[in-house]
This record gives structure tokens, sequence and C-alpha cells, in this order.
């Protein structure tokens, strides 16, 4: 169930911190992290694959109006391909948590694994699902990607973006062999890479 139960135990100013772009081949990954205000909780809020992407939007808003805290930080191409896709997820954990203002007491992580804080952090696998602050973080984080995304289809709208954001699609996947890879895919994927070798022979 998703609740309050985890940040209430813990007590404090306590962050939800999320994802979203982990396994496309193409764009940046986005990390969110969201201290929520107990007294003005939007109506609503859930991991954000459970709700549609009008609400995700409409509830957008409302999370950055009543929230004590939030932000959003983007991991681009280039830093996830230098780094591969766990650091570059834990550096933007790190970053979303660091830009808090206030600065969070304590951080629940969406996963098995925490990145290394200057705050106690605990991990908690599916905590989009149980945790009200990490389902928050998850609307912000998809949203966020979900307007990049759209926006780099009109800059590259061969490939499809707005409508698989960056996913491993069929449709995707042929525009990709019949254009190959633009900039804003990640060239270390194994997708990528068999694609890039087999058209280089």
């Amino acid at each position: 169930m998703v609740d309050l139960s985890h940040e209430i135990r813990i007590g404090g100013l306590v962050c939800g911190v999320d994802e979203a772009g982990r396994g496309p081949c193409a764009g940046p990954l986005c990390v969110s992290a969201v201290i929520l205000d107990p007294k003005r909780l939007p109506e609503g809020i859930d991991d954000s694959k459970a709700l549609t992407e009008a609400r995700r939007f409409a509830l957008e808003s409302e999370i950055k109006t009543a929230a004590i805290a939030w932000s959003v930080v983007t991991v681009t191409v280039e830093e996830i391909d230098a780094m591969n896709i766990l650091q570059a997820t834990m550096a933007g954990m790190a970053r979303a948590v660091e830009e808090l203002m206030p600065s969070a007491h304590h951080a629940l992580i969406d996963g098995n694994r925490c990145p290394r804080f200057a705050i106690p952090s605990t991990p908690l696998v599916g905590g989009d699902a149980l945790s009200l602050s990490i389902a928050a973080a998850s609307i912000l984080a998809k949203t966020a990607r979900d307007r990049i995304m759209i926006a780099l289809h009109d800059v590259y709208p061969v490939y499809g973006f707005s409508k698989h954001k960056g996913y491993q699609a069929a449709s995707h996947l042929e525009a990709l062999r019949q254009h190959g890879p633009s900039p804003v895919h990640r060239k270390s994927w194994a997708t990528i890479r068999d694609l890039m070798t087999v058209m280089e022979e």
C-alpha cells in the first residue's frame, strides 16, 4: 500500500528518490527527490506506472506546489555511456538529494541499493508502490523525462521518440536499422553497439 508509514517511522524530513529512463536505449535518465508535507498531500499519488500520462502531468504541478522540497536532475546520454547505467543512476540520485532545500534528514530509495549520501538512507524494493514520497518522485522523474523525449522527437522525428520514449519498441528498432543511431542514442547499449558494428561491416 502506498502511504507515509516508512516516512513516519523514520521521522524528520524524509525524501523519496526514484528515476525514470534506466531501460531505454535513447535519451537521458531523470532522477527526482521529493519531501512531501504530510499536511498537504495531493490526492491520487501512486507509482507513476499505475497512472495515465494525463494524470501524471496533472499530479506533477500539484506535487511541486505542495511538497516541502523537490528536485529533478538529468543525467545525460554522455554520462550514461561514460559511467554505465548503474553508476549513472547512483550519481543522479546523489545529485537529486543534494539539491533539496531544505535538506532531507533521511532518503528512501526505490531499489535494492543506495548511493553514498551525506545522510542516512534506506533502499525499498518496489518502493514506488510502498512509499508516497518515492511514488511522488517517480511521477516527477517520469514527467520530466517524457517532456524531454517529446522535445527530442521534434529534433529527430524519424525515431518516434514521442510514442515509445526511447524504449526498444519494434518501430524504434526498425527506424534504427534504417537510419542508424542519433546523437541521443546510448552507444554503450548492446542494441546500439551491435547495430553500429553491423553498419560498419
